[in-house]
């Protein structure tokens, strides 16, 4: 997957002590990406579009 262009924003629920960085990237087609902020160059999560806002549904939920 080609993240070259991603355009990475914190998390709101991320915590600005440095524990819990989460990015999330929304700008690429048909792909949310998110990854930890302290680790860029590391793993990344891909959600499709529909996956990803269920998901934020149900977070805001709980």
């Amino acid at each position: 997957m080609d993240l070259s262009n991603a355009r990475w924003r914190t998390s709101t629920r991320s915590t600005s002590a440095g524990g819990e960085c989460v990015e999330v990237a929304d700008n690429l087609p048909g792909v949310v990406a998110v990854r930890d902020s302290k680790d860029p160059a590391g793993p990344v999560l891909a959600f499709g579009p529909a996956t990803w806002k269920a998901f934020v549904r149900f977070a805001k939920q709980h």
